[in-house]
């Protein structure tokens, strides 16, 4: 019989429909017929020589340093060459009690996660994972001092289903003058719960989850991995940080590489367990200078592309789960190295 569970965090419902799903290795991607990609493509703008085809790089890691916007990095962060928002300007509000717009005013960058082109961030050097993290962490402290913005959003697509349009491993950026309605509506549940109980509600859920101990993937001494109890998707997997806090800060490398390694942990689980699959990882933190460091929690939250949301979820904000979280937490955990 199906199951209908609830977020606690978002107070989101899923139906749970396990008698619609397949069993978790059937999930598995099959082996691709199309050619394999190499490991340099002089048609790509991220490959090292085509430095020119992309707009001036904000930031580049560089053994042995070297000039700017020249070959030789190891990560590199350019804006959008096709941005959704502009730095250029100031945040304006039009038509504020109807038909409201606000100037398109924002930041859209791309870190360039490796030289190259045919890496995959579940099979690289964790190394490699520590840098990608620290451009990040320096992006996000010189983009928080903008007062024109009010949230940074992180994510990476991985594979076309996910939305990527580059084979070129890399992660986005986008600073927005608005904080996104989710997040919002988040951070208004994490302030209900904080209200009604005087504690984290993700801090809370850390705790049941460790006590029940059925759907953890993964435990480190700075984090914790697991599939929530009302997952929307197949193997949809948490990245939550033990130590409290409301953004995602990256002060030096001693808290970089624990997260360096959760995550790659993480995606070369994923990666072995499902062959590959498409995915969406996200970060979610508080917006710019929001007073909820007491109740909100940052995490990050990973989307195996394994099911379509159709019309039933759009329609009603309810998702239909074909997997139970315990099922694929336990298929999960066989893949995961020490």
């Amino acid at each position: 019989m199906s199951e209908i569970r609830q977020d606690q965090a978002t107070k989101r419902w899923v139906i749970m429909a396990t008698e619609r799903g397949k069993r978790p290795r059937d999930l598995v991607a099959t082996v691709s017929t199309t050619e394999p990609e190499p490991e340099h493509s002089p048609d790509c703008p991220f490959c090292p020589g085509n430095e020119s085809k992309t707009p001036p790089e904000v930031l580049a890691y560089r053994e042995g340093g070297g000039p700017a916007d020249s070959p030789g990095w190891q990560v590199r962060v350019v804006p959008n060459a096709f941005p959704a928002l502009r730095p250029e300007g100031e945040v304006t509000v039009r038509e504020p009690y109807w038909f409201t717009s606000v100037t398109g005013v924002g930041v859209h960058e791309v870190i360039i996660e490796s030289p190259v082109h045919n890496a995959n961030p579940a099979t690289m050097e964790v190394e490699q994972f520590t840098r990608i993290l620290a451009a990040a962490g320096n992006r996000f402290n010189v983009l928080r001092q903008d007062r024109r913005l009010s949230y940074i959003a992180f994510f990476r697509n991985h594979g076309r289903p996910a939305g990527s349009s580059l084979t070129h491993p890399h992660t986005q950026i986008i600073a927005t003058p608005i904080a996104p309605t989710n997040v919002r509506q988040e951070i208004e549940e994490a302030r209900r719960h904080y209200d009604d109980r005087m504690h984290c509600v993700y801090c809370e859920t850390l705790q049941r989850e460790s006590d029940a101990a059925e759907r953890i993937v993964l435990e480190t001494d700075s984090y914790f991995v697991f599939e929530p109890f009302a997952s929307r998707w197949p193997f949809e997997t948490w990245i939550i940080p033990k130590q409290h806090a409301a953004v995602f800060t990256t002060g030096d490398a001693s808290q970089v590489e624990p997260l360096a390694h959760a995550l790659w942990t993480t995606l070369n689980a994923l990666y072995h367990a499902l062959g590959d699959p498409a995915y969406n990882l996200v970060l979610h933190e508080a917006p710019l200078r929001d007073s909820c460091e007491d109740y909100y929690h940052w995490h990050i939250e990973i989307l195996p592309r394994l099911a379509t949301a159709a019309g039933f979820e759009l329609g009603t904000g309810i998702w239909i789960n074909t997997m139970l979280p315990e099922h694929s937490a336990e298929y999960l955990r066989d893949f995961v190295s020490a």
